[in-house]
């Protein structure tokens, strides 16, 4: 049985770490060269292949409350790949936003039952590692960063997404993104009763997205100020 933080999940998220400052420090010199575009290609199917073989670990042996790909990280390896690919604004946007906080959290609150070293272990770690990453060498390395616009998308898309977990969840009795009934052992524990910790939630995650678009944009008001200055 999986137990977050014991050695084997410390070791993780040591080389996670290590793994993160490595592209930051050696990404920036891709960019702009030969390089670029396979590097980024190569972070796609990464995140495909890990996601395909997570997504199959959890369809088998299939129970509708839990192996559905209907928490954000069971589907947004799809995303991330298709914005490494394209780089077309949407899928850019949700990776931005869901990689660098959801993938993130995952990765150091992990959801996962199975331990070291059994395949769903490593293919856990991995595949949010690598959605991690690819959101990072798009965004961070490769300068595509979200805008004002890319914020409301992103906030727009995320609650369709909730929409579409609690009306599952209510239908079939599962509780997707823990939408619908609050889960003990997470730091949702710290947030009221349900309902109220849904939307203590949305606004912590509507407050922390702004603020890591400020870096990219600068407050909405002084922009529109300065562009009526102008």
């Amino acid at each position: 049985m999986f137990t977050a933080y014991s050695p084997s999940h410390l070791v993780v998220l040591t080389l996670f770490a290590i793994g993160t400052v490595g592209l930051l420090t050696l990404g920036p010199r891709v960019r702009g060269t030969p390089a670029e575009r396979p590097v980024a290609v190569w972070f796609a199917v990464g995140n495909l292949v890990l996601g395909t073989v997570s997504l199959v670990q959890g369809l088998v042996p299939f129970d509708v409350q839990s192996s559905l790909p209907l928490q954000i990280c069971g589907f947004g390896w799809v995303v991330v790949a298709w914005a490494l690919l394209t780089m077309r604004p949407t899928p850019t946007a949700l990776t931005y936003y869901w990689g660098l906080t959801l993938a993130v959290q995952a990765l150091v609150q992990p959801t996962l039952t199975q331990a070291f070293p059994q395949p769903e272990f490593f293919v856990f770690f991995i595949k949010h590692a690598l959605m991690v990453w690819g959101a990072a060498y798009l965004t961070i390395v490769l300068r595509h960063g979200p805008d004002w616009t890319a914020y409301r998308r992103a906030l727009g898309w995320t609650l369709a997404w909730l929409v579409t977990a609690y009306v599952v969840n209510a239908a079939v009795g599962s509780n997707y993104g823990y939408v619908n009934r609050k889960p003990s052992g997470t730091v949702l524990s710290y947030l009221g009763p349900w309902p109220a910790y849904v939307a203590v939630e949305a606004a912590i995650v509507a407050i922390g997205w702004a603020l890591i678009t400020l870096p990219w944009t600068g407050l909405p008001r002084r922009r529109a100020s300065e562009q009526v200055s102008r």
